[in-house]
Parts: C-alpha cells; structure tokens; sequence
C-alpha cells in the first residue's frame, strides 16, 4: 500500500501532519531571527536583513524564489479560504508577516483540511 495514499484517504492525519509542520514552521525560522538579532544588535533590523538575504548569488536565488513561490501561493491562500469559507484566516494572515510564511502556509492547510472534513460530514 502507497503511503501517500493513506494521507489521501485519512484528512485528519493529513491535518495534523501540516499543523506540525506549522509549528516547525514557526519555530525554526524564529530560532534564526532571535540569533539575527542578537547577532547584529537586540533588535531586528529589516535592511541589514535584507541585505544579508542577498549577500550572495545563492542567498539571493532562495530569497527570490521564497518572494515568487510564497506570493503566489499566498493569493491562492486568499482565494481558496474565500471559496471554502474558512475561519480564523486573521491567523494565516497576520502571522505571515509576523510569524514566517513556513509557518502561515501549512496553517493555512491545516485549516484547510479540518474545513474540508467539515464541508464532507454536514
């Protein structure tokens, strides 16, 4: 039997597999923003972060292909969470900017899932 295939068919493991993946998402890149700033000063200055995001070809390749991808998948998030009528979407939103998008976008799918399983059961 496929793996893959029993995530298909189990939605509530699914939802759970993106809602840790959420919280690694959160936690991770904040481990390495707290060390940004205590690196380079105790608070988090956006242009030296920037600056540092594109010190080199291969920080600038993975920081524009994050731009491109999240940002496309972020429109979708949108549209998706209207379509579906999804709640609680102030999290997914507010926490892309404040949190990470590696946090935001699985969220977004666990909230997803659940809605889905939702929509299914009525």
């Amino acid at each position: 039997m496929n793996s893959l295939n029993i995530l298909k068919d189990n939605k509530k493991v699914l939802s759970y597999i993106y809602l840790c993946l959420s919280i690694l998402g959160a936690i991770l890149p904040m481990m390495a923003n707290f060390d940004f700033a205590m690196e380079y000063g105790n608070s988090f200055d956006i242009k030296n972060f920037i600056s540092l995001a594109n010190a080199n070809p291969a920080a600038q390749s993975i920081s524009r292909d994050l731009f491109v991808g999240a940002s496309a998948v972020f429109i979708w998030i949108v549209n998706e969470s209207q379509k579906l009528k999804i709640k609680n979407m102030w999290i997914v939103y507010i926490g892309t900017f404040l949190i990470a998008f590696a946090f935001s976008a699985p969220f977004f799918l666990f909230l997803r899932e659940r809605r889905i399983m939702e929509i299914e059961n009525n």
